[in-house]
């Protein structure tokens, strides 16, 4: 065969309930389940040619040329699936900052892991594709389903992987992202987490607590409950923040800007409006409301910040094929 192409688009995802530790580093299993929501703003669409005119695999990322450092080993996992033996080009755009707290981590691999396993002539059930995601960036896994999905931790290879909890979501639920520094962070995921699970007194509490959050933030969202869905949502933030804040070296993620937009959320709710906060391993800070308080949400926000730093996100689609 000369050359087998597919190109794939895959959104990024939040967790409400996050996952911060791993079990095992190198097949990236996680210590915890978790639960999370597909963005429709957000997304990565890449594209997968396998030739054998290429001396080595080659990756492009928003027209820049990239090292394959992370990549070659992952499309090795694929070449070893469906028995190839010839590079690829990839070719990537990120329709969302890379590397800042928005999951451009988790769309670029669930990306990747339908564009590669389909130009390699591979079929794989959503399942076998979540758990390939997984050996890319863990959060991936999940950005293979929309809607709300949740992460089984599983205990090996075959066991962790993601499976979707409500697909089509009818509720107005919405998500404003505030973009407080779009730039690269400094301490990236993966040795932040690490370093939790080492040294935080408190991380054992952590593990129990997820486990309780998850089963309540199910809950919530069955009875469309937002008041009851945000907080367990901000709670669950706060407290995988406290844990960098505990651990040796401690470190932190916020920016005075970070916390000022949790000052005008608290602000909103004292007003009546129902939004809660979350963040990831960024200064980002993402808003959980209704679509009918969006407008006031982001006419108070829009006294701090400028409009393209207001990102509205509503839930969105699971990875998909796109024509190349």
């Amino acid at each position: 065969m000369g050359k087998a192409t597919a190109m794939a688009r895959a959104h990024t995802n939040i967790a409400l309930v996050k996952y911060w530790g791993k079990a095992d580093t190198d097949l990236i299993i996680p210590m915890n389940n978790s639960f999370s929501l597909t963005l429709d703003h957000f997304y990565t669409d890449t594209k997968v040619t396998f030739s054998n005119d290429l001396q080595a695999d080659e990756f492009i990322l928003n027209d820049k040329q990239q090292e394959t450092t992370k990549i070659t080993p992952f499309m090795n996992l694929v070449r070893q699936m469906a028995n190839k033996n010839c590079f690829a080009k990839i070719e990537s755009t990120n329709h969302v900052p890379t590397a800042a707290g928005l999951a451009s981590s988790a769309s670029a691999y669930a990306a990747l892991a339908k564009a590669a396993s389909v130009a390699a002539g591979l079929n794989l059930s959503d399942i076998k594709l979540s758990r390939l995601a997984r050996r890319g960036s863990g959060s991936a896994c999940r950005s293979i389903y929309g809607g709300f999905v949740e992460w089984l931790k599983g205990f090996d290879d075959k066991s962790s992987y993601a499976v979707p909890f409500m697909d089509k979501v009818d509720w107005p639920i919405q998500m404003i992202a505030v973009v407080v520094n779009a730039q690269e962070k400094k301490i990236g995921s993966r040795a932040g987490m690490q370093t939790v699970v080492e040294t935080s007194p408190y991380y054992d509490a952590w593990i129990q607590q997820t486990a309780k959050d998850i089963v309540a933030i199910k809950e919530a969202l069955l009875a469309q409950d937002i008041d009851k869905f945000g907080q367990i949502a901000e709670e669950n933030a706060m407290k995988m923040h406290a844990l960098n804040l505990s651990a040796s070296p401690h470190f932190s993620y916020f920016e005075p800007a970070s916390l000022e937009v949790m000052q005008k959320v608290a602000e909103l709710r004292s007003q009546g409006i129902s939004c809660y906060y979350t963040m990831d391993a960024g200064p980002n800070v993402k808003i959980i409301c209704l679509k009918k308080d969006t407008p006031a949400i982001l006419a108070a926000l829009g006294t701090m910040f400028n409009k393209e730093q207001l990102l509205v996100a509503s839930p969105g689609p699971g990875v998909q094929l796109l024509d190349c």
